[in-house]
């Protein structure tokens, strides 16, 4: 994958327009998790102690186009100051005369915060006066928002039809890791696919069939390919309507010499709440007033000696309702072998997706895989097989003559 990084430029008393992001949750005006920050830090802290005049554009939330007071990114001014180990400005536009003083006052090494772009309208239809005016701050262009990539709009894709562009570290971070993932991996490579519904993943699975040797279902999606089998699986959430699709996949994948590995037994329950009264039954054994809610320890055993013959593993979304013990337990087990792998130098794993994330930091092994992904919809659309305009602008730039 051809793109530009921080290692090709030299951002010495240059402007640097960085679009990172900064939308992180927050609850009553503080920050719930500042991952996001924390993982953009690296980079501006580079560009900082490099002598670069660092401008930050991010969104935040969805204000739609309006200035939005409780939108402002005002408050994470401090948060990332702390982070970087820089003084952050903060500007309370991100275009005009206000902005353009804000950015002229920047000395080398000095870092200012504009304010959200998507208080905009310009922002999400990519309107080309704005990123003009954008671009306009800058001497070069870094992104540095890989889960922002998915979007073509002003500040992620078109500010780099006009400026010398790059990625960040944290870019050039997630790209390497899924170039490893899915476009170079090193084989046997599997994939862990969970969730509710088959049809929120459809075209995740079609792309993923083609590139890995053992896909491995999970969650209740699982319960929609038991059943297109034949297979009694009681009350279980499934979808009747996806039986079909279930069993094209099942046939699309043979053909591409891809196993497909489904639950051999299942933890049960007839209501769904936290400590239910449960028990494990193997499949087609499932009580017709029950409901699966996990996978059981037959089938932890079974993916788990699976994981021991892959060099790769993709990881997205839970395998059963983990967010409620007792049926937390297979996610747990299999997410601490795979980082037990992965630890011990046996296996490469990368994983991503709001869920992925949450299950992963539930069972105490975020920091143990190779890498998480914190983008969400971008993670989701480069495994559906989805070009990326925030990362095509990128790769299509350096066949440019623009100068560095």
């Amino acid at each position: 994958m051809a793109y530009r990084t921080l290692d090709d430029v030299d951002p010495r008393g240059r402007r640097v327009l960085l679009r990172a992001d900064l939308n992180v949750p927050m609850r009553d005006g503080r920050i719930t998790d500042s991952a996001r920050i924390e993982r953009v830090a690296p980079t501006v802290r580079e560009l900082a102690d490099r002598g670069a005049r660092v401008v930050v554009l991010s969104h935040f939330d969805r204000p739609k186009g309006r200035v939005v007071p409780g939108m402002s990114l005002a408050p994470l001014a401090e948060p990332l100051a702390a982070a970087v180990g820089h003084p952050v400005r903060f500007c309370a536009t991100s275009v005009g005369d206000e902005a353009e003083a804000a950015v002229a006052a920047l000395g080398d090494g000095e870092v200012l915060l504009l304010e959200n772009t998507r208080f905009h309208p310009g922002e999400e239809d990519n309107d080309e006066e704005l990123a003009q005016a954008l671009a306009a701050h800058g001497d070069i262009y870094v992104n540095d928002a890989f889960s922002a990539a998915h979007r073509a709009h002003a500040s992620t894709h078109g500010i780099a039809r006009h400026l010398p562009s790059f990625a960040g570290r944290l870019m050039q971070a997630e790209l390497d890791a899924l170039t490893a993932a899915l476009e170079l991996p090193d084989r046997p490579v599997g994939a862990v696919i969970g969730g509710a519904k088959v049809s929120t993943k459809l075209e995740l699975i079609g792309n993923v069939i083609r590139k890995v040797d053992t896909l491995f279902i999970g969650g209740a999606m699982a319960n929609t390919f038991l059943a297109a089998e034949g297979v009694n699986v009681g009350k279980s959430l499934q979808e009747p309507d996806m039986h079909e699709t279930a069993r094209r996949i099942v046939a699309e994948a043979k053909s591409a010499n891809c196993e497909i590995v489904l639950p051999v037994d299942a933890v049960v329950a007839t209501e769904f709440r936290a400590g239910a009264p449960s028990h494990d039954c193997l499949i087609g054994e499932v009580p017709s007033d029950a409901m699966i809610l996990d996978a059981g320890p037959r089938t932890i055993e079974l993916i788990s000696a699976r994981l021991a013959t892959l060099k790769t593993l993709v990881w997205n979304g839970p395998l059963g309702a983990f967010e409620i013990e007792p049926f937390d337990a297979a996610t747990n087990a299999v997410a601490r072998e795979v980082a037990r792998l992965t630890q011990e130098g046996h296996l490469k794993s990368i994983a991503g997706g709001g869920d992925t994330v949450s299950a992963l930091r539930h069972a105490g092994v975020e920091s143990e895989m190779s890498y998480v992904s914190t983008a969400g919809g971008a993670f989701l659309e480069w495994l559906e097989g989805k070009t990326l305009p925030g990362i095509a602008v990128l790769q299509n730039i350096i066949k440019t003559t623009m100068p560095l």
